[in-house]
């Protein structure tokens, strides 16, 4: 703890290693610090040091004040705990794993003999930590559990936090399925619950972190996609009244802040292409019209995070050929006051590229449907000649690839192939997590893996008629993570179709992955046990025939390197030929290690140059 009048530093946590601490947070008026230590939680007095333990049920199978794997995992819940709005009060959540099966990984390198890592990981269908909220006093004593209806494992509570009235607080409550979401007001003297708006879907409803409460905590805005569309509504804090501020066929992206003083709204949308990002602004009352805020322009993403009282932003530009500008403007007329980051010395070593062709494209798979993606083409493209397709995909809900925003490394690992011959391709399939309305994103239920796999497919046939300078016999596809099973799918499924697939980090069985994410979108399995075997490449294996390179990180606590066995013991027993490269104790991003992101690139670029040569024909 730094202290700003004399420039002296004080430790925190008593005697306890810094490392055990995690999330230290003020107290509104400052004068005291709470954090979690070994699954507890503290208040420490910023004068004397004082500690007070609030929590002391803390073990290996209760946690406070923070979450377990799969919360983190899939509602990005890590800081478990918030201070009431007059510090009187901490709320916080509660995980007990007793019961949650647990995952090993082994790691043969580190030391003389293996070491074990033992983790709390719900595979689909299986027990869930129970979790609960509670709030404690900040000077200590019992806290105050609500009563949540319905199995503590069988329900989540996603979102949570404080009302403007110290009072109260205000959470999200899931049943399993994800279908109904209930927002639910706690008085924390009384104990009583009151439900001021429920979310249901046929399909799955989306945890959103936009529920913002306007300053006098009469209404909080929320987003929907109830009419068909994702739109931003304010809902009075009874719950009876529910404004639509943002009428329109298209979906609010999310909310980037709120105009106290002007009672606007600002938020991020692209009515006209869904492969763009702009700020608009709406009144909160609903009565206005929709104002765009980002000037006209050339086209692409624009980001922002907007100051609390939303006068000013930081504003980031980028599109799929420029790289990030960012800049402070004013708002609403959107000046720019400083340019705070140009990325000068990028576009200096862009400029000594060998430039390749790159725009975006929609393609026509039948029934009305169109699919946006984009093209990277080699810098002496010849219409007249065939080139190698090459496809990256993704192809699940909880993202998309065809963006207009600068892609980073993958771009520009993408450009150096096409520089080498390839036309390298990306192709959002319906079920993807882009603004195209609810039947677009939702289509998927029940069938992940399946219909994005089929529409992958129809989207490469529709190419290959379309554009004649495409090779039909040089079709490669590669992914990571659910875009390493939807390359699997591609040439386990559709084997007369794709020639090469290298797939990184896949779920080959979707009975292997979490709980919250794999049930969300297909239900649970017991119920929907075809759609979980049709959906999973690994029934498709004895289906190979073309080259398949698989790539995992044996240290992977997301999708397990058991995937990539069992996947391995299926081809084997049908006698698939196939390469193969397990990275050492490397997690899912396979960062981890000296070395390890070039090698893994150039073992890439070596499988596909060996086995979908490029170059025109």
């Amino acid at each position: 703890m730094l202290d700003l009048t004399d420039g002296s530093l004080r430790k925190l946590g008593g005697d306890a290693a810094a490392s055990t601490l995690m999330f230290a947070k003020f107290s509104p008026d400052g004068n005291r610090v709470a954090y979690v230590r070994e699954r507890n939680l503290y208040v420490q007095n910023v004068s004397d040091l004082q500690i007070t333990q609030l929590t002391q049920d803390g073990s290996d199978t209760v946690i406070n004040g923070t979450s377990d794997w799969v919360y983190e995992e899939e509602f990005g819940l890590r800081d478990g705990f918030c201070w009431s709005p007059d510090g009187t009060h901490i709320a916080y959540w509660q995980f007990d794993t007793a019961g949650v099966q647990e995952f090993h990984l082994i790691n043969y390198t580190k030391a003389l003999y293996p070491e074990i890592t033992t983790f709390k990981y719900p595979k689909v269908g299986q027990t869930n930590s129970a979790c609960r909220i509670g709030v404690v006093r900040a000077r200590g004593g019992k806290t105050r559990w609500f009563d949540v209806s319905g199995d503590p494992r069988n329900n989540y509570i996603p979102r949570m936090g404080w009302v403007e009235n110290p009072q109260r607080i205000v959470f999200q409550h899931l049943n399993r399925l994800q279908n109904k979401n209930c927002v639910r007001l706690a008085n924390i003297r009384s104990g009583r619950l009151h439900t001021i708006l429920t979310e249901q879907d046929e399909a799955w409803v989306d945890v959103h972190h936009d529920a913002t409460w306007l300053e006098d905590g009469t209404a909080f805005t929320w987003l929907s996609d109830r009419d068909g569309w994702r739109h931003l509504y304010l809902v009075s804090r009874s719950g009876r009244k529910i404004t639509l501020l943002t009428p329109g066929e298209f979906d609010v992206v999310d909310v980037a802040g709120i105009d106290p003083a002007s009672q606007w709204v600002y938020y991020i949308a692209s009515p006209e292409d869904p492969t763009q990002r702009y700020l608009y602004r709406a009144p909160l009352d609903g009565s206005g019209a929709l104002e765009r805020v980002t000037p006209s322009g050339p086209s692409g993403t624009h980001e922002y995070r907007l100051s609390p009282d939303a006068k000013w932003a930081i504003h980031t530009y980028s599109s799929i050929t420029e790289p990030p500008v960012t800049d402070l403007i004013r708002l609403p007329d959107h000046a720019s006051v400083r340019v705070l980051e140009d990325n000068a010395e990028l576009r200096a070593k862009l400029s000594t590229l060998n430039k390749c062709p790159t725009a975006l494209f929609r393609v026509d798979i039948g029934d009305g449907v169109l699919l946006d993606g984009w093209c990277i083409k080699p810098p002496d493209f010849d219409p007249n000649r065939q080139y190698p397709l090459f496809f990256h995909v993704y192809g699940e809900p909880a993202g998309s690839t065809v963006h207009d925003k600068w892609g980073g490394t993958n771009l520009l690992w993408h450009t150096m192939l096409a520089q080498r011959g390839y036309l390298v391709v990306s192709v959002d399939n319906r079920g993807t997590a882009a603004p195209r309305g609810r039947a677009w994103r939702k289509c998927i239920y029940r069938q992940v893996g399946i219909l994005a796999s089929a529409d992958q497919a129809v989207a490469t046939r529709a190419l290959i008629r379309d554009w004649p300078y495409v090779d039909p016999n040089r079709i490669g596809i590669w992914g990571w993570s659910g875009g390493g099973s939807m390359s699997l799918n591609a040439i386990f499924r559709y084997p007369e179709l794709y020639h090469t697939a290298m797939a990184i980090a896949f779920v080959s069985n979707q009975r292997f992955y979490d709980t919250i994410y794999q049930e969300r979108y297909m239900g649970l399995p017991d119920d929907n046990e075809d759609g979980y075997t049709q959906g999973s490449p690994l029934t498709f294996a004895h289906q190979l025939r073309g080259n398949l390179l698989l790539v995992y990180g044996t240290g992977d606590d997301n999708c397990h390197y058991q995937n990539c066995e069992v996947l391995m013991n299926e081809l084997i027993k049908h006698n698939k030929a196939f390469s193969m490269m397990a990275y050492p104790s490397r997690s899912h991003s396979l960062r981890e290690g000296e070395n390890t992101t070039r090698h893994l690139y150039e073992l890439l670029t070596r499988y596909l140059t060996e086995h979908l040569p490029p170059g025109p024909r």
